[in-house]
Parts: C-alpha cells; sequence; structure tokens
C-alpha cells in the first residue's frame, strides 16, 4: 500500500477505532448535538419541575439522599446536604476535553448565582483526587468540587460526559443536559434564578 492511498483511509481508520471504543459515547455526545461555531451549544434553560422524572426518594424526604461523595480532602458529603437550594450536578473529568472547554463558561456562572439558595456540584469522575485538584487549581477555578464514591444513581448515570443535572429545591429533575454546552448565559442564569425563588436557605 503507497503512501497515497495509506493517507486516504487514516481518517476513516481512526473514526472506526474511535466508534469501537469506550471513546464512542463522549464523541457522539457532543457531535449529535449540532455544536456552534464556538464549539458549545446553548444549554437548555432549567424548567420547574412539571412532570419530568423524580430524583429517587429516601425516607419519604422528597429529596435524593443516594448520592454519596467526598471533598477533594477525603471528607464525607451527600447530596441530600443541599436539600432546598437549587443544585446545579456537573460531572466530568480532567481528561474529558468537552469537560474542560465548558467549564470556564460554568466557572462564570457560578460566580453570578446566590450560595445560599443556588449549590454546585462538580462531580469529578478521575480516579485519583490529586488529578482533579491540580487540574482545578491549575485553572483557578473557585466553584466545590467532589468525588464519586461509588455507583452513580438515576438520573445522574450517563453514558457520556460532560453531562448536568439541575436539580430544583425539592430535589426534582429540572433540566438535564448531557454533552458540553454553554451554561453562562443571560436566559439560563434568568431561569436559574427563578427555580431558585423556590429556595428554603
Amino acid at each position: 500500500m503507497n503512501r497515497k492511498t495509506l493517507t486516504s483511509w487514516l481518517p476513516l481508520a481512526l473514526f472506526a477505532l474511535v466508534m469501537l471504543s469506550p471513546l464512542r459515547p463522549i464523541v457522539l455526545g457532543g457531535l449529535q448535538r449540532g455544536l456552534l461555531a464556538t464549539g458549545l451549544m446553548k444549554a437548555d434553560v432549567p424548567m420547574a419541575p412539571a412532570n419530568e422524572m423524580p430524583v429517587v426518594l429516601a425516607n419519604n424526604s422528597a429529596y435524593p439522599h443516594n448520592l454519596p461523595m467526598t471533598t477533594l480532602d477525603g471528607k464525607a458529603v451527600n447530596l441530600s446536604d443541599l436539600k432546598g437550594k437549587v443544585v446545579f450536578v456537573n460531572l466530568w473529568a480532567s481528561w474529558c476535553p468537552p469537560c474542560r472547554a465548558e467549564m470556564p463558561g460554568i466557572e462564570a456562572l457560578y460566580k453570578k448565582v446566590d450560595h445560599s439558595k443556588v449549590a454546585f456540584v462538580m462531580l469529578s469522575l478521575d480516579d485519583d483526587a490529586a488529578k482533579a485538584r491540580k487540574y482545578v487549581q491549575g485553572n483557578g477555578f473557585t466553584f466545590p468540587v467532589y468525588m464519586r464514591t461509588g455507583d452513580l444513581p438515576a438520573p445522574f448515570d450517563s453514558n457520556s460526559i460532560p453531562s448536568t443535572v439541575i436539580l430544583g429545591p425539592d430535589g426534582q429533575v429540572a433540566a438535564r443536559h448531557e454533552g458540553m454546552a454553554e451554561y453562562d448565559t443571560p436566559e439560563f442564569l434568568t431561569a436559574l434564578n427563578q427555580l431558585a425563588k423556590g429556595a428554603t436557605r
């Protein structure tokens, strides 16, 4: 096979390799959503809960109880500790290019919200907390970062990352988005603040 033939088949071979690898959901998660020229599409705005898939409930608490995690320093926490707030949950990893692409926008959004009503859970899927810490600190991000401590329950389980779930103050899913997106938009901020009007703390 000559060089010209090899060069023409190489892109197709690489594409086939990616489609047969664990990267397939990540690649498709970005491609199938028609990304904007910036590489990021605008996220759907969160809505007031209405016939959305409820978060798994525990002890009739009307709030998720089953997403245990730790801080980067190893302190055990649970999503239920944030009951009464709107919660922006983003699944990411330091090795994921689409995750890294959307993080500056998430950081900008984080700086604009009322933290007494809106909480951010940047849940790293890295195997090593040191890698997540190094990436976050190296980029000057200030949002809180957590590490998962087990399998992800619905509605947080996803075949692709980044993946984002917005919970209302009552723990109901207000929005869910798989793939990278631009969250730092006036429309998204307005909708998040509107949802947060029901926050109890």
